[in-house]
């Protein structure tokens, strides 16, 4: 099914009425949160929410993260909140915490935490998860990791974030194609981040960035090497990846010119000891969303590659003037 969403749709022609349906649910539910028919909630400080309208990754974490650091520089206490796809807590809405297992918080939640200092809170329902963070932490601006679909939640500021390689697939609507809502979509948000590209456009609200290795990481001692001195310890590697677009890091592996021996799994994998066992003595390097889960046990032949998101100076000082504006 999802070779077929980027390409052209084949076998999935037969689901075009269960598309339909989606669809016009989608168009329903936005039209009633938009007018009141559904109650929303809003937030005692501004709301961003990034998240994109197809399935499948397209570098949302990366972004949160980027984001998040920018904000602390300029001065902002942000917090973040998420769904915590997966993620089994004692109960909701839970605070994570940096010696959370992923099971416990979920992989992207517990990245953010980790990488960012940030709070973070998950909750299915992104409005509680919203009041337990305000209630816990002296949080001035909230960023909501892939909601921005969850109009449960009233938003200030709204960025979607797409992959330049993968774009809109085949341009159907789920199940016929990877679409969560129409590209018109596209329309009301305050900025689309697009993933492998260089160009910005400030009249289109169109922002390029692109995802930059910064370091080949142990998971067992912790030990950095920077990518071109990994690439040239470790010519040739297993590499698994349990994220939505296995693809984009396999290519990276090879651009940094890493002979890599590719283990594509579902996003959100649950990882166990044998998936990183390959009867051999070649290192195993894995995405750092993964390695979250994977760290309890590994050992010294396993990696992760950090990257990082480099977003347009333009973008991040219009959020800035933008979110000083609306704490007046």
């Amino acid at each position: 099914m999802q070779r077929r969403w980027y390409a052209k749709p084949g076998w999935l022609w037969l689901l075009l009425p269960l598309e339909l349906i989606f669809r016009a649910i989608t168009l329903l539910r936005y039209f009633f949160y938009r007018n009141g028919v559904l109650s929303s909630w809003r937030a005692s400080v501004p709301v961003i929410v990034i998240g994109n309208i197809s399935v499948g990754g397209t570098g949302k974490t990366p972004v949160t993260i980027a984001l998040c650091e920018a904000l602390q520089r300029a001065g902002f206490n942000p917090g973040v909140i998420s769904r915590g796809y997966r993620a089994q807590p004692p109960q909701f809405p839970h605070l994570v915490s940096i010696d959370d297992s992923a099971q416990c918080s979920g992989d992207e939640p517990l990245l953010i935490a980790r990488r960012t200092g940030c709070p973070v809170v998950i909750d299915p329902t992104r409005a509680d998860a919203a009041r337990k963070l305000l209630s816990l932490e002296p949080c001035d601006v909230l960023i909501c990791d892939d909601g921005l679909q969850h109009y449960a939640l009233q938003r200030d500021i709204e960025f979607a974030v797409i992959d330049e390689a993968r774009g809109f697939g085949n341009g159907h609507c789920l199940p016929v194609g990877p679409l969560r809502e129409l590209p018109q979509r596209l329309r009301r948000v305050d900025a689309v981040l697009v993933n492998g590209s260089n160009v910005n456009d400030d009249n289109k609200k169109r922002f390029g960035f692109n995802l930059s290795p910064s370091a080949f990481v142990n998971l067992q001692s912790g030990e950095t090497l920077a990518p071109s001195e990994w690439c040239q310890r470790y010519p040739r590697a297993h590499a698994l990846a349990g994220i939505g677009n296995p693809s984009r890091f396999f290519v990276s592996l090879r651009d940094l010119g890493c002979v890599a021996i590719e283990h594509p799994f579902s996003d959100h994998h649950g990882f166990v000891a044998g998936d990183l066992q390959f009867g051999d003595e070649l290192p195993v390097v894995m995405t750092e969303k993964d390695a979250v889960k994977c760290a309890a046990f590994a050992n010294q032949q396993h990696w992760y590659l950090r990257v990082d998101a480099t977003l347009p100076d333009s973008l991040i000082t219009a959020l800035v003037v933008k979110l000083r504006a609306l704490k007046v």
